[in-house]
């Protein structure tokens, strides 16, 4: 925790930026790193006022956009601790060795098999509020509805969602922004929903995160939506494409390591291809960064080779995009995936599993706010910095093209 001193210290340099974006990646079951995440930065006085998110992270976006800061970490808590309890008849045999598991001195062989029961239960039985099998088998089905293409009725999840997120006040506070993307099912186009310009309510949430084929497509204004995440499963370059730019600190939470060992068996093979296969958009992002920071160095000395340092007015019209100078700063936290855990660990929804994530999320955020040079508005002259507690460097500055 943070002294008043170090966490007066800290404000004052997240205040000296516009705009301090959350930015949510996909995962499932390991959303509940995000949740951790967002009780630290609460606790530290930190109030983004841009939350974005694909799949979970936007379901986790809407519970904290949708809900006064005192009550965020509450409907969090709330909402995990509803959806982590098995649906249908498995509730009560779950409970029981629930109980059963938290008197045993936890070792990583009982967190696996905790979890892969965890996981069986979901594909079996669903998870409470959240998504329930359909009673016929969508094989038997071939009219286009929800049971011939999807396994899961999602339908508890708007329910849920109508319950802890207040939809009004996503589209009517003007000092918070909230943002989620989905797939488009006919065109395979990316997009985002934004609370500047659309209305945003629970079909939003419920379209990023219907993730084929356990969820069926969402109906949003005569158009069918899958999850976000096929195409991209982090929003930032949605936040760095922000026109105009405002210096920006973007809190990049990802459920995805990119590293990690080289697999042993057939199971660490699926599970490194998924932490490979979700978290390369984030990597993408940020190159993308220091590319477009480099064009716009490299523009600024051309314009000051010019005769009078001067372009025609058409063509700095032009370029205005890409000629201002302001900044961003991107604190990356990335949940690391225990040895134990398995290629299963994004639909593994049991309790022991969630709050093993959501206090991950809690230390690593933690440790990353006791940085406080982090925190500095990066150089004009190069434009932006990439921080990541688990690398323990910094990525600041560019060569000159």
């Amino acid at each position: 925790m943070l002294s008043r001193k170090q966490q007066r210290a800290l404000l004052e340099k997240v205040a000296q930026y516009p705009s301090v974006a959350l930015v949510l990646q996909g995962g499932g079951a390991l959303g509940a790193y995000q949740c951790g995440v967002y009780e630290a930065l609460n606790e530290a006085g930190i109030r983004p006022n841009w939350y974005a998110g694909i799949s979970i992270g936007a379901i986790n976006a809407a519970l904290i956009a949708g809900n006064r800061p005192e009550d965020r970490v509450e409907r969090l808590r709330e909402f995990w601790d509803t959806i982590c309890q098995p649906a249908g008849l498995a509730t009560l045999p779950a409970l029981g060795i629930r109980n059963s598991l938290a008197m045993l001195p936890m070792s990583p062989a009982l967190e696996t098999w905790a979890a892969s029961m965890s996981a069986m239960a979901a594909l079996w039985q669903g998870q409470t509020g959240f998504f329930e099998p359909w009673l016929t088998s969508p094989f038997m089905l071939a009219d286009g509805s929800a049971n011939a293409t999807s396994f899961y009725d999602t339908r508890p999840l708007i329910q849920t969602l109508e319950r802890l997120v207040d939809f009004d006040r996503i589209n009517q506070d003007p000092d918070t922004r909230l943002t989620v993307g989905a797939t488009d099912v006919e065109s395979g186009n990316f997009r985002y929903f934004d609370s500047r310009d659309t209305r945003i309510g629970p079909e939003h949430i419920l379209a990023s995160g219907s993730l084929p084929p356990a969820f069926a497509p969402v109906e949003i204004d005569g158009r069918f939506y899958w999850d976000g995440g096929i195409v991209s499963n982090t929003p930032l370059e949605h936040i760095l494409d922000e026109w105009p730019r405002n210096d920006t600190l973007a809190f990049q939470v990802d459920l995805w390591s990119a590293r990690g060992e080289f697999p042993q068996t057939m199971m660490d093979v699926l599970e490194r291809t998924k932490d490979i296969q979700f978290s390369s958009r984030t990597r993408h992002g940020t190159d993308m960064v220091a590319r477009m920071q480099q064009l716009r160095t490299a523009l600024t000395d051309l314009i000051e080779q010019l005769p009078d340092k001067r372009l025609p007015a058409d063509l700095r019209k032009t370029l205005e995009p890409w000629l201002d100078d302001r900044v961003v700063n991107i604190v990356h936290l990335i949940y690391q995936a225990k040895p134990h855990e398995q290629q299963f660990k994004d639909y593994a929804f049991g309790s022991i599993s969630m709050q093993n994530h959501w206090e991950s999320g809690l230390r690593d955020t933690r440790q990353t706010l006791t940085r406080p040079e982090w925190f500095k508005l990066p150089s004009r002259d190069c434009g932006y910095a990439v921080h990541d507690i688990h690398r323990e460097e910094q990525k600041t500055g560019l060569t000159r093209l």
